[in-house]
C-alpha cells in the first residue's frame, strides 16, 4: 500500500507522519490551520468508510470484509484460477503471446512492475511490523491466505481494464475502471453511470495527489533527514526541506513527462532492484538463523489458531492478517488496472494472468519475508511492544519493530532501510502520478494542455508534501482510496460473465492454435 496514516482506529497498518507539524513559524501556522479546519470532514468521512463493528472482541472495518468477500467469490467463480494459472502467467510475462506490433504502450513485464511500484511500499515494511505485534505471528498465515485470494481479484479487474481500454491515435492508452465502469453501470442509466465514474475518478485523484504523493514525499525527506544527522545534520538546516522537495519534484517530473512508457522503463529497473535489495536482506537474516525457521513457522501456524494475548482470539488474529493483506496489495481498489491496461496485447485475459503476480509478490513474498524476519529475530523491543499491546496500548511504530529485527543481525540495516524507503516512495510517486493523471483527464478532458497542467500541479504537491504535512487531509485521502474500492468491485461483480467469456476464448484459442506462441525475435519483451 502507498500510505498508512490513521485510516482506521483498529488498523495495524498505521505509520505516523514525519511529525504532527513539520514546520515552525508561518508555515507551521498554515499547516495547523488547514489540518484543524479539515479535521471534522476527514473524521466524518473516515468514520463512514472505515465503519468497524465489533466482531469476536475486535473491531473489523467493513471495507475489509467487502474486499475479502469479493476475493473469495471471484476465486470460487473462476475455480481457483490463481492456483492453476501460474505456468500461463509466466509465459505471458515473458511475452510468449504478444508481439511488438500489438496495441499498447508497454510490455507485460513493464506493466507489472509499474503496478507493483504503486503497491509495494512503506506498508510492506512498517505495516507488517505493526500487524505481527498486534496479532502475533499467526497474523502472517492469514495475511498469506488473503493475499492468495486477492490474486483472483486482480485477475478480474485487470482483464476488464484491457478489455474496455481505448487506444488513441497517438498510440497512448486510456483504460482501467475509467472505461469499464460506464459499461457496467449503463444498465442503471446514463446519468448514474457517469456520476459513479466521476466519483471514482475524483476519489482516485484525491488519494493520488495527497496519499500517493505528499505522504510519500514527506516520508522520504523524514528518513533522509534521520540518517544524515536529524535536526543537526545537513538536512536539518533552514530551507533544506524546500530544496529537497524541489529536487524530488524535478526527478518525478522528469519521469512522468514521458508518460507510461517512461514510467515503465524506470520501474522495470527500479522495482526489481529495490525488491531484490529488501528480499536479500531478509534472506540474510533468515539464512543466518536457518535452525530457527521451523520454530518460527510453527509459531505462525499455531498462533493463527491458538493465539495468546490477542483481542478476540483466533478471530482477532484472522482479522488483523486480512487487514494487512487487503490494505497492502490494493486488490479491488481499481488502481492497478490503469497500469495494466497499457500492456501490449490483443488478448485482455492475458494481462489478467500477469496481474495475479501482484498480490503474490507484494503480500505472499515481501510481507511474509518481513514477518518471518521479525518472528525469528524476536527482539526485546518486539517483546515489549507485544506485552504493551496485550495490556491495551495502541499500535506500535511498525518501522521501528522491523528495523530492530533486522538490526539484531545486520547492524548496518537502518541505513539500508532508509534507501529502501526512498526507493519505495519514489516508485510509488511516479506510478500514482500516472494513475492520478488518468483520473484528472477523465474529469477535465484529455488534451496536451490539461495533461501538462496536471503534471505541474502534481509536482507542486510533491514540494508541499516535503515542506509541510496535513495530517487530516491525508486521512481523508486514504478514505478516498477505499471509495474507489466500493465502486470498482461493484462493477467487477456486474461484469464477471464478460471475464469468463474472455477466459474461455483465450483457452480455446490456445487449444486450437488461434493463439500461438510468438517467435522470440517478435515478442514484446523489451
Amino acid at each position: 500500500m502507498t500510505s498508512w496514516t490513521t485510516v482506521a482506529p483498529s488498523s495495524p497498518d498505521t505509520v505516523p507522519l514525519a511529525a504532527e507539524t513539520t514546520q515552525s513559524g508561518w508555515l507551521g501556522d498554515v499547516e495547523r490551520a488547514i489540518s484543524d479546519g479539515f479535521d471534522p470532514i476527514a473524521t466524518a468521512v473516515s468514520n463512514v468508510i472505515f465503519y468497524a463493528p465489533t466482531i469476536g472482541g475486535v473491531t473489523f472495518p467493513l471495507i475489509v470484509l467487502w474486499l475479502v468477500t469479493a476475493a473469495v467469490v471471484f476465486t470460487v467463480y473462476f475455480r481457483g484460477i490463481q492456483f492453476t494459472g501460474g505456468p500461463t502467467s509466466l509465459r505471458v510475462v515473458r511475452g510468449t503471446y504478444s508481439r511488438h506490433s500489438d496495441p499498447g504502450e508497454v510490455t507485460h513485464f513493464q506493466a507489472l512492475t509499474s503496478a507493483l511500484s504503486g503497491t509495494v511500499g512503506l506498508g510492506n515494511i512498517a505495516g507488517v511490523g505493526a500487524a505481527v505485534t498486534l496479532g502475533g505471528p499467526g497474523a502472517t498465515l492469514w495475511m498469506i491466505v488473503a493475499g492468495l485470494f486477492g490474486m483472483c481479484t486482480k485477475f478480474v479487474e485487470c482483464t476488464l481494464g484491457v478489455k474496455y481500454r481505448e487506444v488513441h491515435e497517438d498510440g497512448t492508452v486510456t483504460g482501467g475502471p475509467f472505461r469499464y465502469l460506464p459499461v457496467a453501470f449503463r444498465r442503471f442509466g446514463r446519468v448514474p453511470s457517469r456520476v459513479l465514474t466521476l466519483v471514482f475518478a475524483l476519489a482516485l485523484f484525491l488519494f493520488g495527489a495527497v496519499g500517493g504523493n505528499m505522504f510519500q514525499a514527506n516520508q522520504t525527506f523524514a528518513q533522509a533527514r534521520e540518517v544524515t544527522g536529524g535536526d543537526d545534520g545537513i538536512l536539518g538546516s533552514a530551507g533544506a526541506s524546500l530544496v529537497f522537495g524541489l529536487v524530488l519534484a524535478g526527478l518525478v517530473g522528469a519521469v512522468i513527462i514521458g508518460g507510461i512508457q517512461s514510467i515503465g522503463r524506470v520501474t522495470g529497473r527500479l522495482v526489481p532492484a529495490m525488491a531484490l535489495l529488501y528480499v536479500v536482506a531478509c534472506l540474510l537474516v533468515i539464512g543466518s538463523n536457518v535452525t530457527h525457521v521451523p520454530d518460527a513457522v510453527a509459531s505462525i501456524v499455531a498462533g493463527a489458531f491458538r493465539p495468546e494475548g490477542v483481542a478476540g482470539g483466533a478471530v482477532g488474529v484472522l482479522i488483523i492478517g486480512f487487514q494487512r493483506a487487503a490494505f497492502s496489495n490494493e486488490a479491488g481498489v481499481g488502481s492497478s488496472p490503469i497500469a495494466h491496461s497499457a500492456a501490449k496485447t490483443k488478448h485482455p485475459v492475458s494481462e489478467g494472468f500477469v496481474a495475479m503476480f501482484e498480490p503474490f509478490i507484494d503480500t505472499v513474498v515481501v510481507c511474509t519475508m518481513t514477518a518471518l524476519t521479525i518472528v525469528i529475530a524476536d527482539t526485546a523491543y518486539f517483546s515489549e511492544q507485544r506485552e504493551a499491546v496485550a495490556g491495551g496500548a495502541p499500535a506500535p511504530d511498525g518501522v521501528v519493530v522491523t528495523s530492530n529485527a533486522f538490526e539484531t543481525f545486520l547492524p548496518w540495516f537502518p541505513a539500508v532501510l532508509a534507501v529502501a524507503v526512498a526507493l519505495f516512495a519514489f516508485s510509488t510517486l511516479i506510478t500514482w502520478a500516472y494513475y492520478s493523471m488518468k483520473a484528472w483527464t477523465e474529469v477535465f478532458g484529455r488534451t496536451p494542455r490539461s495533461e501538462m497542467t496536471f503534471k505541474v500541479v502534481f509536482c507542486l504537491f510533491t514540494v508541499v508534501g516535503v515542506v509541510i504535512s496535513f495530517g487530516s487531509v491525508i486521512d481523508f485521502a486514504d478514505a478516498m482510496l477505499f471509495v474507489c474500492a466500493i465502486v470498482n468491485l461493484l462493477a467487477c461483480y456486474l461484469l464477471l460473465p464478460v471475464v469468463k467469456r474472455e477466459l474461455a476464448s483465450f483457452r480455446e484459442g490456445r487449444r486450437t492454435g488461434g493463439i500461438a506462441e510468438v517467435p522470440v525475435e517478435e515478442r514484446s519483451t523489451t
